[in-house]
């Protein structure tokens, strides 16, 4: 059996949220909330008329008003223009439960009971809508988030792939012209041995008509 709604509230930045939902788990879960905040006094249960109206009218709908306003909570909240936070920013104390007639007629009890039923049915089917829907969101955002990381490591690795061939390609470059440049040196050292033996040949020579004429 589906668990009777309840109406949460907590502060979140400059806003306050409420939130119509069947668990203190489930309030964190659609308010993004990692911590327990309830247990650490930042979330609550409240029986305030006008919020829980709200709320159950939209359930599993996080709605939001200022922080220190007394405005109606609705989905998309702004803060006014001369807003500035209020000096009390703790979470307004939960009302106390009217006591019902005792004097009311039992038929007319029981079919405010059906009702409160049917409607207590309606609203959690819009909180598991809601759920849903919200899950449906973060399941597409997170394929974004994965869409987007696939994309930029696929460009990291394609900067990293011509970068690469950039650099092999430079390398085969200086290869070609070092071999030619070992070519070219094998050419001169080979000119070089044989200017080397010509002149010794040459001087040689010359020193033996040099040594004839000093006779």
């Amino acid at each position: 059996m589906a668990r009777k709604l309840k109406t949460y509230i907590t502060n979140l930045g400059f806003f306050e949220l409420a939130l119509a939902a069947p668990s203190m788990k489930a309030a964190l879960e659609a308010w993004g909330l990692g911590h327990n905040a309830f247990h650490q006094g930042f979330a609550k249960e409240t029986h305030d008329t006008k919020i829980v109206a709200a709320t159950m009218a939209k359930p599993g709908v996080v709605l939001k008003r200022p922080v220190g306003s007394k405005g109606a909570f609705v989905e998309t909240a702004v803060l006014p223009k001369d807003w500035s936070l209020a000096a009390d920013k703790k979470l307004p104390a939960p009302k106390a439960k009217k006591k019902a007639k005792s004097a009311a007629p039992q038929a007319k009890i029981k079919a405010k009971a059906g009702k409160a039923d049917k409607a207590e049915r309606a609203a959690i089917i819009s909180f598991e809508k809601e759920k849903a829907r919200r899950d449906r969101e973060r399941e597409k955002q997170a394929a974004r988030e994965d869409a987007r990381a696939e994309k930029e490591h696929a460009r990291r690795q394609r900067d990293v792939s011509e970068a690469e061939a950039a650099l092999e390609r430079a390398q085969a470059r200086h290869d070609d012209a070092m071999a030619a440049l070992e070519k070219e040196r094998d050419k001169l050292d080979r000119r070089v041995a044989l200017e080397k033996e010509r002149w010794d040949e040459e001087r040689d020579t010359l020193k033996a008509d040099l040594r004839k004429v000093r006779r």
